[in-house]
Parts: structure tokens; sequence; C-alpha cells
């Protein structure tokens, strides 16, 4: 799920550029472990800086127009590039079993169940 580039330009902008772990959750769904990625990603080339969020669930449909919401808990690396696809893929596949190991710590579990999560029926936010 990628953010905008209005919500990307919303961003501190001296967060550092790299992976992350934490908590995701579509509208008003169920919160799930979560990477994200902040930056440029060299591998393809990009000329604008991007937020993407990939959440550890498999859902059942697209969820395109949703409000998702997210929590960074902790860092995992820094953005690099990658000699190929597989190289790419590989270090994904390492960052998502570094958040899951992380997610699962007591610390970071209990955030899942914070009411950030939990908006209102029929709350506006950012105008949506």
């Amino acid at each position: 799920a990628n953010f905008s580039e209005q919500v990307v330009e919303s961003f501190p902008s001296d967060i550092s550029t790299g992976i992350y772990y934490g908590w995701a959750c579509v509208g008003n769904g169920d919160v799930h472990k979560m990477v994200l990625s902040i930056g440029w990603n060299p591998f393809y080339k990009n000329t604008k800086k991007s937020v993407e969020t990939h959440i550890i669930h498999t859902f059942k449909e697209d969820f395109y127009g949703e409000i998702l919401s997210i929590v960074i808990v902790g860092y995992i690396r820094p953005e690099k590039n990658f000699d190929s696809l597989e190289a790419l893929i590989s270090a994904i596949q390492e960052d998502i079993e570094e958040a899951k190991r992380q997610l699962d710590l007591p610390e970071h579990l209990k955030l899942k169940e914070d009411n950030f999560f939990h908006l209102p029926e029929g709350k506006i936010v950012n105008n949506h």
C-alpha cells in the first residue's frame, strides 16, 4: 500500500530513509504487522521519495481508497540498492521476518491494541 505524494510530503523531513516495522490498519479493520519502506527505491531508480507499506496479511480484496493507519515502532536497516531483483526479494523477506520477531515482543505487541486504530463510526479523518 503506497501513500500518496501529499502524505509522503507531510512526513517529517528529517526522518531517515530505510526500512521500518510497525502496525497497520485498513479502515476499521483488524490491526496487522507491517514493514514500511521510506525512500527513493534505488533499485527502481525512483525520482520521488515514496512511503510503501507492506502489510503482513493476505487480504481477500483490494482496499484502494480506504484509510490506512500506521504506527511506526522501529527501524530495521537503511535503504540500499541491490544487484538483482532476487537480492531485493531476499532482503524484503528478511525484513518481514525481522518485523515479525520484533513485533512479537511484549512492549511492541501492546501497541496493536492502541485506541489510535479504533476510529469512531462516521468520524471524518483528513477530509475522508
